[in-house]
């Protein structure tokens, strides 16, 4: 059995990647919306590019959110999958759903970050072997890992699933709406953890369940450092990209940011 002490790095490199993420997420978002505004000089344009680049992410979010819903028992409104401006921000797509308790709306929330996160750690597991490379990189083989990374990318139909890698990760994060109900349940559940401390209730059933998550974590965290590295490569793509084509004097410069 994996002890706390051994699975809690993981868990935080997990926690890592995540929030690196949500960083390359919305620079990446930023970066394509200036890259095509340059060259169209159309506000409507770049938010059209935004969107078809990300469609696959954005369907497979928005269908998270009513799927979850419907296994819950809440009602479901409108599903809408298209780019629409909402003030400083742009909207890829909406689903209403009805309000329930915490616990159902916190998981509505959550739906396309889970699911978004499981695809993600099949795709990088089956067709990338990212666990594999990572494993590699981190006993410092690295001509070994380097090998790794240039077979699975000389691999049959590779730019398909890195491009649909790319378009999850980067539209299933939460928007602001769907954290709403995550903030109060995070508190709820550190004061339980808490308080299990303080009680000095036995750890041996934490340390059994990380025990039993440490392997598909490591799986997903694989996944996502390999999906970091596509999305520092894209983000420098399009940064010399800009930097190509972007006036001296910046053109109103466009920066909405991107929510789902």
């Amino acid at each position: 059995m994996i002890e706390t002490g051994a699975a809690l790095p993981l868990f935080i490199a997990l926690a890592l990647c995540l929030f690196a993420l949500g960083w390359f997420s919305r620079w990446i978002s930023l970066s394509i919306q200036r890259v095509v505004y340059y060259a169209t000089h159309s506000r409507e344009v770049a938010m059209l590019a935004l969107f078809l680049v990300l469609f696959p992410g954005v369907l497979i979010h928005e269908a998270a959110h009513w799927l979850v819903a419907r296994l819950l028992g809440l009602k479901t409104g409108k599903f809408r999958v298209w780019p629409r401006a909402q003030g400083k921000q742009i909207g890829m797509g909406s689903v209403s759903v009805q309000r329930g308790s915490l616990w159902q709306d916190s998981l509505v929330g959550l739906a396309p970050l889970l699911a978004g996160s499981a695809l993600v750690a099949l795709i990088g597991y089956h067709v990338f072997a990212a666990d594999q490379m990572v494993a590699l990189f981190g006993r410092g083989n690295w001509a070994q890992g380097f090998s790794a990374v240039r077979a699975a990318l000389h691999s049959a139909d590779s730019a398909l699933w890195g491009y649909l890698v790319f378009a999850i990760v980067n539209a299933m994060m939460p928007s602001p709406s769907d954290r709403e109900p995550i903030k109060p349940l995070l508190l709820y559940l550190g004061l339980i953890g808490l308080a299990y401390l303080i009680l000095g209730l036995p750890l041996r059933p934490v340390v059994d369940l990380l025990g039993w998550l440490t392997p598909a974590v490591t799986i997903l965290t694989s996944a996502l450092l390999f999906t970091l590295a596509l999305d520092a490569v894209v983000l420098v793509a399009l940064w010399l990209v800009e930097s190509l084509i972007s006036p001296r004097q910046p053109i109103g410069a466009h920066r909405s940011s991107r929510r789902t």
